[in-house]
């Protein structure tokens, strides 16, 4: 597969910054020989954190990043002077980033809200000066905190596309060209399999100023969910979406028999998805007539709508957004 620029998952290394050692230090002065603890207390280290980025669709700006490190606080001073703390690094990720821990595969957090930040390795504590442990016994503690050490680890963050409706077919069953026919998104589209080899979004204007997006999600086919073809490499951005749109070719010859695979590998791959509002096209009756459509209807599944479109020609597609934003509605 060639270089993309769409990057859905990295691994990386987190390191947050340790934090500063407290000081010892006894207050000294001209007039003052014998004076008391003033030791300033450590800074903090730098956290490293993710804040979700509406302007980025894609985790290639951390793919060779693969050592992220934070400074570490800086050791408090006399004076009662406190150290200063470590930078903090914040990593810009896109909407729909999940943060797994890499040795355990657990969910840390998702980040779904525009500017949403998280920690994700906190920094180090600041150790405490001497000033902190005086008291009527001992007037001069000559002992202060070490500063605590920052957390590190290996994490890996997958890119969930956030869409409303995701279009799920077989390769060649018109996703791009339905998509590059209602939206201003251009996807490539040829007559071969596997031509969208990443998601393509597209904001479909609907009427009264009303609008949705939809993400054409690269072709399933059989054993998908074992990892042929492209896998479930794709499979997760289906989850984010509120609606899922199944396109079937009026060229198979058991239209309803290729939906019942479409459904099956989404139900193997997490069952859940079989929970989401459900619409079934069948494209390109263009190339089919009026007789036709009338022996394809009653082979069709009864309890969710579908529709004939022809992405060439433009027949159905306004039914189509109907039927779309009615389930979204």
């Amino acid at each position: 597969m060639p270089d993309s620029n769409f990057i859905d998952y990295v691994k990386i290394f987190c390191a947050s910054g340790h934090g500063g050692a407290g000081s010892m230090h006894l207050h000294r002065a001209k007039y003052i020989p014998k004076g008391g603890p003033d030791g300033g207390d450590g800074g903090r280290g730098g956290h490293i954190i993710l804040r979700a980025n509406p302007q980025f669709w894609t985790l290639i700006h951390l793919k060779y990043r693969k050592h992220v490190h934070a400074d570490d606080g800086e050791r408090g001073g006399a004076a009662l002077q406190h150290g200063r703390n470590g930078t903090d690094i914040v990593l810009d990720v896109p909407l729909g980033t999940v943060v797994k821990d890499a040795e355990t595969g657990e969910v840390l957090f998702e980040l779904t809200e525009p500017d949403e930040e998280r920690i994700l390795c906190k920094g180090g504590k600041g150790g405490w000066g001497n000033d902190h442990f005086k008291t009527p016994t001992n007037q001069t503690p000559m002992y202060a905190q070490p500063g605590e050490d920052g957390v590190e680890g290996w994490f890996i963050l997958e890119l969930k596309l956030l869409a409303d409706v995701g279009l799920v077919g077989f390769p060649n069953a018109g996703k791009s060209t339905l998509l590059s026919s209602i939206t201003s998104a251009k996807p490539k589209i040829a007559s071969y399999a596997f031509t969208t080899l990443e998601p393509n979004l597209g904001i479909v204007r609907y009427y009264d100023d009303k609008s949705f997006v939809m993400a054409d999600i690269p072709g399933i086919i059989e054993g998908a969910h074992e990892g042929r073809g492209i896998g479930i490499r794709f499979l997760r951005h289906i989850e984010r979406n509120s609606v899922l749109l199944f396109m079937v070719s009026c060229e198979e010859d058991d239209i309803a028999g290729a939906y019942k695979t479409l459904l099956k590998e989404l139900k193997m791959y997490n069952p859940e998805l079989l929970d989401k509002k459900r619409v079934l096209a069948i494209t390109k009756c263009d190339l089919i007539d009026g007789e036709l459509e009338k022996e394809i209807l009653p082979k069709l599944p009864k309890k969710i709508p579908h529709i004939f479109i022809s992405s060439a020609s433009g027949e159905g597609l306004n039914e189509l957004k109907d039927a779309l934003w009615k389930a979204l509605a």
